[in-house]
């Protein structure tokens, strides 16, 4: 299954982006074998551990994670031998808990919000109850974890240097770990040098300083700093809510024919937002970092959609 990570296909977006002199292109990284990106990343973390000894065989591994890396992490469990434990929380969606149990994995939920109001804080101090536990067991801590970076350095960004002939202007990417989008562009500056980096992160996310506030789509944002942030290497930051997440969701559905998740939508609002700034003869590159079958009961419901619109204005009114 492992065998069939990476080597995802880069596309023009050219029915979404027509307007003349810009080129957008998405690295389509829903087309991994477990439907994300993650899988790149679980599978160097668990076989670079077992090669060094850091994971033994058979042991046990624990994660916090509320979708992606918890689901590839399970696969990774389930082809190495390993025990995956995973904590999530009431947010995380039907369909990516009972994935989650098909895969072998134990689910372990926390029900109280943190004091940034999320469950993130919450999880990780239980994910550390569960490491003094259970004798052997490994936390993979993915917003520390240097091979999470290192994953996607000699992945994504390795692919797209051989994929991309002309130089890219921009490369924008969705946050949350950071270990994406810092080993995708450390791998491209170091043949495309004056790439400029755009940060696609949620609204209500902590990661760039901002204050905390409620999210609603899983797999963007943060309600803590990742160890592994560097924000001297991102040049600017694009903060996008769920409604327009979604917009842009069913926009690229519609036009491109691309089922994509959450994140990928904010990528798409993104750079909408960004093109009148752009230079004639820019070439965009963007992440697409999962597939959008998850997402069914959020970006793509009508009701949800028409909630999270009465939230966004009462919001604004309160604000006035």
């Amino acid at each position: 299954m492992f065998d069939c990570v990476g080597n995802t296909p880069v596309v023009a977006l050219r029915r979404l982006f027509s307007e003349p002199g810009i080129e957008v292109l998405a690295k389509l990284e829903l087309m991994n074998p477990g439907g994300s990106m993650k899988d790149r990343s679980a599978r160097y973390i668990v076989e670079a551990g077992l090669a060094d000894g850091s994971i033994r065989p058979g042991s046990t591994v624990v994660e916090s994670s509320s979708g992606n890396f918890g689901i590839a992490l399970a696969i990774a469990a389930l082809i190495h031998g390993l025990r995956l434990v995973c904590v999530i929380d009431p947010k995380t969606t039907s369909a990516n808990v009972a994935l989650l149990r098909r895969l072998g994995a134990t689910v372990e939920t926390v029900s109280e919000p943190d004091e940034a109001g999320g469950y993130l804080h919450t999880r990780i101090r239980r994910v550390k109850e569960l490491v003094d536990e259970v004798p052997g067991s490994v936390w993979i801590n993915q917003y520390a974890n240097e091979r999470n970076w290192q994953a996607f350095y000699h992945g994504i960004g390795a692919e797209l240097t051989q994929q991309l002939i002309r130089p890219p202007s921009y490369l924008f990417a969705p946050v949350s770990t950071t270990g994406s989008i810092l080993g995708c562009s450390r791998r491209l500056r170091e043949r495309f040098p004056d790439i400029r980096v755009i940060a696609v992160d949620a609204v209500g996310s902590v990661i760039f300083g901002n204050a905390p506030g409620p999210r609603e789509i899983p797999g963007i944002g943060s309600s803590r700093v990742p160890e592994l942030l560097r924000s001297e290497e991102i040049d600017d930051v694009v903060h996008i809510d769920d409604v327009e997440s979604a917009e842009a969701c069913r926009d690229l559905l519609s036009t491109e024919g691309i089922f994509a998740g959450g994140s990928s939508g904010a990528v798409v609002a993104a750079i909408r937002r960004h093109l009148p700034t752009l230079a004639p003869g820019s070439r965009v590159l963007a992440i697409f970092p999962d597939r959008g079958d998850r997402y069914l009961g959020l970006v793509y419901d009508d009701a949800w959609l028409e909630r999270m619109r009465s939230v966004r204005t009462s919001a604004e009114t309160a604000a006035r």
